[in-house]
């Protein structure tokens, strides 16, 4: 099977597939909402099937690149069409695949210019499978920048509540840490004095210490803005939100570990030194994270805010992997990305379901709907298990192999933010005992169930958390194989 995709362009054609449904979207009328979902929901699982047979298919004891697609561009300025896929590629991809096919199924009942609303959803996603894909620099730039702009738009329409002031904000927070990321590329292209964008090329550089000093953080702070790193966060609560359903499982199922990816594959792997000298900062920052993050969850009443700040904590658990600076550290933050994705997204999605019916996301003003929303309480109380670590969920996975590996490099730091479990268990379980037990409201008890495609939405997702948590071994070794390079450039075997 490898050899035979080794023959044909298979990277290209899982980025294109999203954009060929935008391409078909354009030639359908937007009164014909059906057809608009349809379109956009086969081309998704076309590419969400790609890469299952990608990630089944990638040689995680051969490792390193593979399924590589490279030809010239520019060559006057050294861009070149290089595609390609590691082990933390082939989840990352996978990881989008689910969530986006996820995702449209949740929203299936979109009815407010559901053909805008697709085409700038299936253009993100284009993105983001292309910055998991490209080792190219300049490409990697431009599927970013694609990535994350139409998250203004897509907010701004079709949020909900204080809308415009979450997308504009959140707008300005990541137009600046693109500012930054262009900054820190350029940055690159000129250091090396190569002139090219290639990373095979650019990955075999050593770069002057006083350059890695000065660059590591302003591209770890580019990229970390997107992945929520603390004290540039604040965007991520009111963006979460205010975005509709399939947006905010998009958003923190797969956006922001574009951030996190960003961190680990430019700053770390091609300034060893730099990591060495500013990670120790980062990782009293990602605490930071983590504390705050739990605890503010506890403080909110809103089951978006909640999921949100639970988010800004668990993706500082992934940013103290990777200062974590040894090849357990950086497996169980990159795993922890894939966990904290179709977790957050199954979130998310549940919350999108239950504010339909109850037109509210306060947790004081609903109370016993399990009474009548019986699927939909046992998914939510599965997911909220898997957030706080349990055994069997692949959030036990993940949290596990990183505090393991964090330990060994800052065994102060793990021990503080372990005390986050605690915490998270506490949030998770209170909502899950105000909001779906005990006696139901008497304007709920008319209230219905998970339909056919909602059931499908939350069935993809759930059957992942359980799979990497029960069988996590394949996921692991591919990860694994991929991180020891960076490890070893960085010193922490």
């Amino acid at each position: 099977m490898a050899e035979f995709l080794g023959t044909i362009p298979f990277l290209t054609i899982i980025y294109l597939m999203p954009l060929c449904a935008v391409i078909a979207l354009f030639f359908i009328p937007g009164s014909n909402h059906k057809a608009v979902k349809i379109v956009s929901l086969v081309f998704s699982v076309i590419s969400f099937i790609f890469s299952v047979i990608l990630f089944i298919s990638y040689d995680y004891k051969k490792g390193g690149l593979q399924f590589v697609e490279r030809m010239d561009w520019i060559p006057s300025i050294g861009v070149n069409y290089f595609m390609g896929v590691n082990g933390i590629n082939v989840a990352l991809v996978l990881l989008t695949g689910i969530i986006i096919t996820a995702g449209i199924l949740a929203s299936w009942d979109l009815n407010n210019r559901p053909k805008e609303f697709f085409i700038l959803l299936l253009t993100l996603t284009t993105g983001v499978y292309g910055v998991f894909m490209t080792y190219n620099l300049f490409l990697f730039f431009f599927f970013y920048e694609i990535a994350v702009l139409p998250m203004y738009l897509l907010i701004g329409i079709w949020g909900t509540g204080d809308k415009e002031y979450a997308a504009m904000k959140l707008t300005l927070y990541l137009l600046v840490g693109s500012a930054l990321i262009l900054a820190g590329l350029l940055g690159i292209y000129f250091a090396t004095g190569m002139h090219t964008f290639d990373f095979d090329k650019i990955e075999k550089f050593a770069f002057d210490p006083t350059f890695q000093k000065i660059f590591f953080p302003i591209l770890f702070v580019g990229f970390g803005i997107l992945a929520a790193l603390w004290p540039f966060h604040t965007w991520s609560p009111d963006g979460h939100a205010s975005a509709p359903t399939a947006v905010s499982m998009l958003h923190a199922g797969v956006l922001m570990k574009l951030g996190a990816y960003g961190c680990l594959i430019i700053p770390v792997w091609l300034f060893p030194i730099g990591a060495k000298f500013w990670l120790p900062v980062v990782a009293l920052m990602t605490l930071v994270n983590i504390v705050y993050g739990s605890f503010g969850a506890v403080k909110q009443t809103d089951l978006k805010y909640i999921v949100a700040y639970s988010s800004v904590s668990h993706m500082g658990v992934v940013l103290l992997g990777i200062a974590g600076m040894n090849s357990v550290a950086l497996s169980g933050a990159v795993f922890q990305m894939v966990s904290h994705g179709i977790m957050t997204g199954l979130f998310f999605g549940l919350i999108g379901m239950t504010y339909g019916r109850t037109h509210t996301r306060d947790i004081h003003k609903m109370h016993g709907l399990a009474k009548v929303m019986p699927v939909l309480a046992v998914f939510f109380a599965m997911t909220g298990l898997c957030s706080l670590g349990l055994p069997g969920l692949s959030g036990f996975v993940a949290e596990l192999t990183t505090f393991v590996g964090v330990y060994k490099t800052f065994p102060l730091l793990t021990i503080i933010s372990v005390i986050s479990i605690v915490v998270t268990a506490f949030y998770v379980l209170r909502v899950v005992q105000i909001v779906f037990l005990g006696p139901i409201d008497a304007e709920y008890k008319d209230l219905k169930d998970a339909k056919f495609t909602e059931i499908a939405s939350l069935s993809i997702l759930m059957f992942f958390i359980v799979l990497f948590g029960v069988y996590p071994f394949y996921m692991m070794e591919l990860i694994h194989s991929s991180v020891l390079p960076i490890a070893a450039k960085i010193g922490g075997m």
